[in-house]
């Protein structure tokens, strides 16, 4: 029979075990870390990240937060290691070695070949007196007292105390390369959190058409224009190609409400003057916050203060900012 109060209750354990563990590594956060961190930033080569079991998973992920946080690194399967793979390790790279107890067999055997080549070695170790620690150049401590699991046997956090001390060494490099959004951008070109990043308005806009009427285009004219343009909007411009207004849809339909007879108004009458506008240099993100500030669908793109293009929010949501 499904007992759903025991579920939660043993579910809000689990948690409860897991954030007073991870607030407990601070006290491990001390001269022995930061000398680790120095290690890597000091590296002229990659970091080598190994483990085996639950711990070679958690290794995975650490090496990926590297190197999309600045720091070249690589995951080296520690079994794979002893049969082939530990010629990935090359002269001036920087080896962290993950385990619980440090006492695994293939990280014993892996050690000492580590050694012999001359790398330095950290160790993200939950036990500080075994063989990893004892054999390490630098130890992270990551000692757990209990795991989630009610046998005390599953790495549950022990893993997860692995995983915050991976994310704390990389934040503090990335911290110490000045590693700025631009950086970051350029490592997480795909995906929306890149298009944040990068997307300039004019990467959207000059895909568009460029609606434009003149003051005195008439409203067949200015109909015309919104409608086979497809923005929902038209510029107007003077002679000077200067930028006078815009017409959206909704402005149309307040005209029709305003006037019976239409026939003898222009752009000049109906155009909502002064409208919001962006440079076609600024990012796509800053756009949306402009469009969602002042409720509107619809930016007037410039370049060098000219009329450039109609940025339009399904522009932004296509590529999904929002």
């Amino acid at each position: 029979m499904f007992a759903t109060q025991q579920v939660l209750v043993q579910a809000l354990e689990t948690i409860e075990l897991q954030a007073q563990s991870v607030k407990e590594l601070m006290r491990y956060i001390n001269d022995a870390f930061a000398e680790a961190v120095r290690a890597i930033h000091e590296s002229k080569g990659r970091v080598v990240v190994t483990g085996i079991g639950k711990s070679a998973i958690i290794a995975q992920k650490i090496a990926a937060t590297f190197n999309s946080t600045g720091t070249p690194a690589l995951f080296m399967h520690a079994a794979d290691a002893i049969h082939g793979d530990l010629g990935m390790v090359q002269q001036d790279d920087v080896v962290i070695i993950i385990s619980k107890s440090g006492e695994s067999p293939e990280i014993k055997v892996l050690i000492p070949l580590i050694k012999n080549f001359g790398n330095p070695v950290i160790a993200l170790c939950g036990k500080s007196d075994s063989y990893l620690a004892a054999n390490a150049d630098h130890l992270v401590n990551c000692t757990v007292e209990k795991e989630a699991c009610p046998n005390n046997l599953a790495p549950t956090t022990s893993t997860t105390a692995q995983l915050v001390m991976g994310d704390a060494i990389a934040v503090c490099l990335l911290n110490l390369k000045g590693f700025s959004t631009e950086d970051f951008a350029r490592f997480h070109p795909g995906g929306a959190l890149g298009k944040r990043l990068y997307l300039r308005v004019s990467d959207l806009s000059n895909m568009n058409h460029k609606p434009e009427v003149k003051e005195s285009s008439t409203i067949k004219e200015i109909i015309y224009e919104i409608s086979s343009k497809r923005l929902g909007a038209a510029v107007v411009l003077d002679d000077a190609q200067n930028i006078k207004g815009i017409i959206t849809d909704g402005d149309l339909r307040r005209m029709l409400e305003k006037h019976e007879n239409t026939a003898a108004l222009t752009a000049a009458d109906i155009c909502s003057p002064n409208p919001r506008s962006i440079a076609g240099d600024e990012l796509a993100v800053n756009a949306l916050e402009l469009m969602r500030n002042h409720n509107i669908t619809q930016l007037v793109v410039t370049a060098n203060g000219r009329y450039d293009g109609i940025l339009h929010l399904h522009d932004l949501v296509k590529e999904g900012l929002l």
